[in-house]
């Protein structure tokens, strides 16, 4: 068996787990989040726990133990916690800044600026002008927002310069040698 669809999903107060036929609704104080359930896999809910189960040991079957459990684990963290993507940008010049709570202007040594609108759900902070903290509650959406942000100006080898994640090592390249 899986050993990650085995474990038991804790549900913490203040969080309300719905399930109406193959569809789980997951809703907390951040806010909610539903999902459809793959055909073969079920769901047993009992007093704060959530069990997710298979029907068989085939191998697609397996492959979507695990994942579903996954996926409906991070509905409850989000849905409680919420998720924080935190990127730095590292350059002369270069910088973010705040145009509200979903939107953000970057200088990253174009001729333009660049504007980055957030899509429902997510939210910008720029505490400095070289780091971007990205939040929401559907972890999949944060992680691509960042993803895409960072897109914009990869960090490039040679003199580090460019958007990266928060403690994202850069591994560098030795510049041209003299003769």
């Amino acid at each position: 068996m899986s050993r990650v669809g085995r474990s038991p999903i804790t549900v913490p107060s203040g969080v309300e787990v719905k399930l109406n036929g193959s569809t789980v609704t997951v809703k907390g104080s951040q806010g909610e989040l539903s999902h459809e359930l793959p055909e073969p896999i079920t769901l047993r809910q009992e007093e704060n726990e959530i069990v997710v189960e298979r029907p068989n040991d085939e191998r697609q079957s397996r492959a979507l133990h695990g994942l579903t459990r996954s996926l409906i684990w991070n509905m409850v963290v989000g849905v409680s916690e919420g998720f924080v993507k935190e990127l730095d940008i590292v350059g002369v010049g270069y910088r973010a800044q705040a145009k509200g709570p979903a939107a953000i202007e970057l200088a990253l040594g174009f001729s333009h600026p660049v504007s980055v609108t957030a899509p429902d759900g997510i939210t910008f902070e720029v505490p400095q002008p070289t780091r971007i903290i990205v939040k929401g509650i559907d972890k999949a959406k944060v992680g691509q927002v960042a993803a895409d942000i960072r897109k914009l100006r990869k960090p490039e080898p040679y003199k580090g310069k460019g958007v990266r994640y928060l403690n994202e090592r850069v591994m560098r390249k030795a510049g041209k040698a003299a003769k």
